[in-house]
């Protein structure tokens, strides 16, 4: 198993993982919306944003990011393939592209809800907090961050 960028040439595979996740992600619910989303993963892929666990070919988890924004906009993980540390491989990978520099972040389902256990977990185990409260696409998200580490000044 290997972290690499997506190509186009993934995008079949990755799409199949979506549809096998869709149901937890907001947005993902209608054909219009898996639609638009696969446009955003091909743009994500020209632009060198979006990481796949491959084995063979194989996909097995996905993330998206945006060095623009400096967040994580995507990840998920086959669900017979979950607890096996892929995740936290894609996170590494992610926060590698990312500005370290400035807040990081990434929306996620709120402490209530049951959806919210297992990415929770994962984002406050890198280190992110929790920051406000918001909706993505009609359905109660929260925003949460990761600071920037204090420089430490040698004396």
């Amino acid at each position: 198993m290997k972290v690499t960028y997506g190509l186009s040439s993934d995008i079949n595979a990755w799409m199949q993982l979506v549809e096998n996740v869709r149901w937890n992600f907001p947005g993902l619910e209608t054909e219009e919306g898996l639609a638009e989303h696969k446009s955003t993963v091909l743009d994500f892929m020209r632009n060198k944003q979006a990481i796949c666990m491959k084995d063979g070919d194989a996909i097995l988890g996905v993330a998206l990011f945006s060095k623009k924004h400096n967040m994580i906009c995507f990840l998920a993980v086959l669900p017979k393939y979950r607890r096996q540390g892929i995740a936290s491989k894609l996170m590494k990978s992610a926060l590698s592209e990312l500005n370290h520099n400035k807040n990081i972040t990434v929306s996620t389902f709120r402490a209530d809800d049951e959806k919210g256990v297992a990415p929770r977990a994962l984002y406050k185990k890198f280190g992110f907090v929790e920051g406000e409260l918001i909706q993505d696409f009609n359905y109660p998200t929260q925003v949460l961050i990761l600071k920037p580490k204090s420089s430490i000044i040698n004396q």
